[in-house]
């Protein structure tokens, strides 16, 4: 494997943690109050995957822990529409990016 292959990689592994705690943070908002094993079992993915993404969450003050299960908070759609901006962003950044390997 040469760097740039790893570099894109690194990339791609990024953004698929982005897209779980987004997925993640959707799926609270629909079934809220809602647990770790319920959030697997709808989401298909391993309660280990999911406990972290909670926990990551809620060190960002998206979510609150509750007895009944985890709650978004009302930041929810304040970062929801800066990620959509940001990703429009990254987007065009990426679209710029890669004209410069068309010209290789």
């Amino acid at each position: 494997m040469n760097r740039e292959d790893n570099i894109t990689e690194k990339l791609a592994s990024e953004l698929e943690l982005i897209e779980r705690h987004v997925i993640m943070l959707k799926a609270t908002r629909d079934n809220q109050p809602i647990g770790i094993i319920r959030l697997s079992e709808i989401l298909g993915i391993p309660k280990h995957k999911v406990r972290y993404s909670l926990r990551l969450l809620e060190k960002e003050g998206l979510i609150l822990p509750s007895a009944e299960g985890a709650k978004v908070t009302d930041r929810y759609d304040d970062f929801m529409d800066e990620a959509e901006r940001s990703l429009d962003d990254l987007g065009k950044r990426i679209d710029a990016l890669r004209t410069l390997f068309s010209g290789t």
